[in-house]
């Protein structure tokens, strides 16, 4: 079961202002990677389940975070239904992230309270998801949509908290975009976790990737 709730899980967005997200097959890569972004400063890391078996590996990282690295809040992205959001909510996940909008998942998260994100493109989206008591919306893919998108939904719709995912890097110039277009947390896959840290087992590297970008976006938020 989740040991944060979805108010919890929605403030350290905000605080960090970035979930790591990552797969891997490999469960003692994947230990690798949660460390090095834990030591790093991340307090989020969302595990897309996009492999078979995953929900094993991601069994195995919850047991690991709950007794090795206090205060790391894990979640799990890439579900699609509501039976593989309930399955990974008795492994643990504390948040669950959705490519698309979905009210079978919104409804089986909300009787857990676990919060959820479901990927949306257009205003009528977010609003049918903040009806069902939405918290943090996905805007997927981030990069087709852009930071002037961020700026156009935050006019009329202030109190909406958007969380863009894909087409997000670590630079200062991606980064000011999207936090001076008002976003409240950013999403970070392969610009911030690439293959090629994986390949030479950086996880050195990858720490003090981790820890520069958090820094930049406290820089960013003044």
């Amino acid at each position: 079961m989740a040991q944060y709730s979805r108010l919890e899980v929605a403030n350290v967005m905000k605080e960090t202002g970035m979930v790591p997200l990552f797969y891997h097959s490999d469960v003692s890569i994947a230990k690798k990677v949660l460390k090095a972004c834990y030591d790093g400063g991340a307090r989020l890391m969302e595990f897309t389940a996009r492999g078979d078996f995953a929900f094993e590996i991601f069994g195995e990282l919850v047991k690991y975070a709950q007794s090795d690295l206090p205060g790391m809040i894990l979640g799990v992205g890439s579900i699609t239904d509501a039976g593989a959001a309930s399955l990974y909510m008795q492994l643990g996940a504390n948040f669950v992230v959705i490519p698309v909008f979905r009210e079978d998942i919104a409804k089986v998260c909300n009787r857990r309270k676990v919060l959820w994100s479901p990927g949306c493109g257009s205003l009528t989206e977010i609003a049918q998801a903040e009806e069902f008591g939405c918290e943090v919306v996905k805007l997927f893919p981030g990069g087709i949509y852009g930071p002037d998108f961020v700026k156009a939904i935050k006019g009329p719709c202030p109190w909406t908290n958007i969380m863009p995912t894909g087409g997000v890097s670590p630079t200062e110039e991606n980064l000011s975009a999207w936090f001076n277009a008002g976003v409240y947390c950013v999403g970070m896959g392969s610009k911030l976790i690439s293959k090629e840290i994986i390949a030479k087992e950086d996880y050195k590297g990858l720490q003090q990737k981790v820890t520069e970008t958090l820094d930049l976006i406290k820089k960013l938020r003044g």
